[in-house]
């Protein structure tokens, strides 16, 4: 018998300090609720996709690209909307965070794979930090609860099997290896080395995740996804209020809008 989940349209998100940006194959729709309490909600339809791209090196990086597209046409959109890193201590810690990891690569008392390990520990610091003490975490639980309330058909907890969080492992293992290896070349080529592992450390990491989410219930798949569901129990996400709810709601209702509208398009 078929999974009901089969027939729904496949959706990404984003949290916001102030709201919820939901985001499908061809749409992307952002909510807010501005200073003065009002609901405020844009959307429109994506003009970069990378779903086309099919090499397993590019499609990864494709897909990156495709979600931090949507980032900027929101915000045109709709101004209001608040971006995880515009508090100042948040940028004052990546600013701090950035000196501390060029320190440590710089290192000559660690090997090369303990430098990128550790730098790339360090470089998620003002991500962690983004979340304590606003309601980041909670607009967070509340997309993962509108998006997965939706695709399973009935009402879901704040965590979700295909959280972003469920990367950060494959990504920093990945990233620390192909920058070790880098390192190792001539230095006129080191800068193109570098790129071209950071550029494999995605498309690796991408892949990676793709499988656990088609093999959820294999043991290395668990395993791997471990980590990611503590962080989101733990640090990344809050339960939401109702008014927060409302937010991810609306925005889910509005990319869904557009989506419908595309496929009855194509018929």
């Amino acid at each position: 018998m078929a999974d009901d989940r089969d027939d729904k349209i496949r959706l990404g998100g984003m949290a916001l300090l102030n709201g919820v940006l939901v985001h499908g194959p061809s749409s992307w729709a952002c909510a807010v609720r501005t200073k003065d309490g009002e609901l405020k909600v844009a959307s429109d339809y994506k003009r970069l996709r990378g779903s086309s791209v099919r090499s397993p090196l590019l499609r990864g990086p494709a897909r990156l690209a495709e979600a931090f597209a949507v980032i900027p046409a929101a915000r045109k959109k709709l101004p209001e909307a608040r971006l995880p890193f515009q508090r100042g201590g948040v940028l004052g810690a990546m600013l701090v965070t950035a000196i501390a990891v060029r320190g440590v690569k710089g290192s000559r008392s660690l090997t090369p794979l303990a430098r990128e390990l550790i730098g790339g520990l360090l470089s998620a610091v003002p991500a962690a930090l983004s979340l304590c003490g606003s309601e980041l975490a909670a607009y967070h639980g509340a997309e993962h609860i509108s998006i997965g309330s939706y695709e399973h058909g009935e009402r879901r907890e704040r965590e979700h099997e295909r959280c972003g969080s469920h990367m950060l492992g494959p990504l920093l293992a990945s990233s620390a290896v192909g920058g070790a290896i880098a390192s190792r070349a001539p230095a006129h080529l080191r800068g193109p080395a570098r790129a071209a592992a950071q550029l494999g450390a995605v498309a690796a990491t991408t892949e990676i995740f793709s499988w656990m989410v088609r093999n959820p219930e294999t043991r290395l798949a668990r395993a791997l996804a471990k980590p990611g569901h503590e962080l989101q129990h733990r640090l990344a996400t809050a339960e939401p209020t109702p008014e927060q709810l409302e937010v991810a709601e609306a925005a889910l209702a509005a990319c869904l809008e557009l989506e419908h509208a595309a496929a009855a398009g194509h018929n």
